[in-house]
């Protein structure tokens, strides 16, 4: 049997950042919500997130600028 691999979709990446004035959900280089609450910025960042899956768009939230997140961590040596 021979299983050939298919290309799977690009997804919909939204990213909580620390911004000057608190957090921002960033996508495609746009910011998409601000707040100086976190949690705020969280509950927007999976709301976007689920509307872009319910379209039919794979889709994933990250958290940058957090300890433990290293950012090209394969390049690290």
């Amino acid at each position: 049997m021979s299983l050939t691999r298919t290309a799977s979709p690009s997804r919909e990446v939204f990213t909580i950042a620390r911004r000057q004035e608190g957090w921002a959900v960033e996508h495609r280089g746009e910011l998409l919500h601000a707040s100086p609450s976190r949690d705020e910025v969280v509950a927007a960042a999976h709301r976007l997130a689920r509307a872009a899956h319910d379209a039919g768009r794979p889709s994933q939230v990250t958290v940058g600028d957090e300890p433990g997140f290293f950012p090209g961590f394969s390049a690290v040596r």
